[in-house]
Formats: C-alpha cells, structure tokens, sequence
C-alpha cells in the first residue's frame, strides 16, 4: 500500500450508499456521496477516485435503443449526471470502482450498449437477480487470467479461475465500450467485469461487493482502488 493522506472517494448517491461509504473508508479512503446537482466537471478537481454504485436502470436512449417494457427508471437525473461524470474520470485518468448499475454506466459513457433484461434475451439457468440476503453466493463468475480484476481480487479468485459473487442485476453489458474489455463473465456468458487495461485503475463489477464489507471477502478489491486513489492523490499534491 502506498504511504501517504487518505484519499477522498467521490461516492454517487443511491438508496443503499451505507455499505459502499462503509467499504470505501475501510480500504483508508475518506468517502464523499455526491449529488447530482453538483458540477461533474469541477468534481474532478475534488475527488482522488470515483465509485460508481448500484441502482436503477440506464434510460436506453442515452445508447440508441427502443426501451424494453422490463427497465426500471434510476432517480430523476442519475443518468444524464453520472454518464458525464464517468467520462470525465475516464479522460482524466481518474481511478474508478463501477459496481452493478455503475458497471453498466461506465460502459454506457464509454460509448457502449447493454442488455435491457437478461431473463428475456437469454436462456439460461443462472440466478442474476437473488435480492436476500445482501451477501448471499448466486453464482460464480470466471476471471480473466492476467487482467487488472483478477490483480484486484488476488486470492479471492481460485485455482480454476472462479470466484463466488451475490447477485442483483437483470441487465448487463451488451456491446463494450470504446477502450473497455470482459474480463470477467458468469457461465452463462453473462459479462460480469469489464476494464480499461490502459487506464491506472478503470473497472466495474456486475456484483455487490460493498455487501461484504464487515466480512472482507472482498477488501481486496477496494483496497486495489482505494491505493491507486492515494498514488493519484500523491502525484497531484502540488497542485492542490
């Protein structure tokens, strides 16, 4: 871990924002929620890192598509606020943890498409949506060998490659976004992280791994973020 002042975790708001607070300030960082009233750009000026949480759906004509009679509305102004919050730490390089509906937001603003409703473009077995408990296992998810995920999750990941997640999505990423990759899919196909390899740390998680923050099965994967927030942090002391 890199030495140094905590770094402060712009957190966008939602109705379960304790648990993601609660992870974020255990991994070291200082955790701000922020609103969508607030200037995305001057935002960047103010925040080491940005997490992106869970929530309501993406409206499908910020990506060019018919909607789907299954999408469930986000609160009035999330969309429009986080999509240019998220391309704006993209091209700022700024650090970004994306988690379910901020996954889907991350690839949206990356100029990509999503899944309207899983159950019916698919067929499949898989359990995406378990509501209770919070924390509890629906399926395994396979990680990509080698990408910035399976670096984040360290021995969370097994020998063959596994990893046991909750679940509470009925959308998912369809067509990936400019400069994103899968590195991470259920066995279903189901994409289930995606990343920016070129970026200082860029990704998103189709789980919920703030549940687990009092357990820590997945403190490594904030920790990951929170680190490369105060290595930005560090490298921009000057200036602040």
């Amino acid at each position: 871990m890199v030495s140094g002042r905590a770094p402060v975790i712009g957190v966008t708001a939602c109705n379960r924002v304790d648990d993601y607070v609660s992870s974020v300030e255990r991994a070291g960082a200082i955790a701000r929620v922020l609103e969508v009233s607030q200037s995305p750009r001057a935002l960047l000026g103010e925040i080491d890192g940005l997490l992106l949480t869970g929530g309501g759906d993406i409206d499908p004509v910020l990506y060019g598509e018919a909607r789907h009679p299954a999408v469930e509305d986000a609160e009035p102004g999330r969309d429009e606020f986080e999509i240019d919050l998220a391309r704006r730490a993209m091209t700022a390089d700024l650090p970004v943890l994306a988690i379910c509906r901020g996954a889907q937001v991350l690839n949206v603003a990356a100029g990509g498409t999503l899944v309207q409703d899983i159950p019916s473009a698919t067929s499949t077995d898989v359990r995406h949506r378990v509501e209770q408990p919070k924390d509890a296992v629906a399926h395994s998810v396979v990680v990509t060998p080698g990408s910035r995920v399976a670096e984040a999750l360290g021995t969370i990941v097994t020998r063959d490659r596994t990893c046991a997640v909750n679940s509470r999505h009925h959308q998912s990423v369809d067509r990936l976004g400019v400069g994103l990759i899968a590195s991470a899919t259920a066995p279903d196909g189901v994409v289930e992280a995606i990343e920016a390899p070129e970026a200082r740390f860029c990704l998103g998680v189709q789980w919920h791994p703030e549940n687990f923050w009092r357990t820590g099965e997945f403190s490594p994967l904030f920790d990951a973020f929170v680190d490369a927030a105060r290595q930005r942090a560090a490298a921009r002391a000057p200036d602040r």
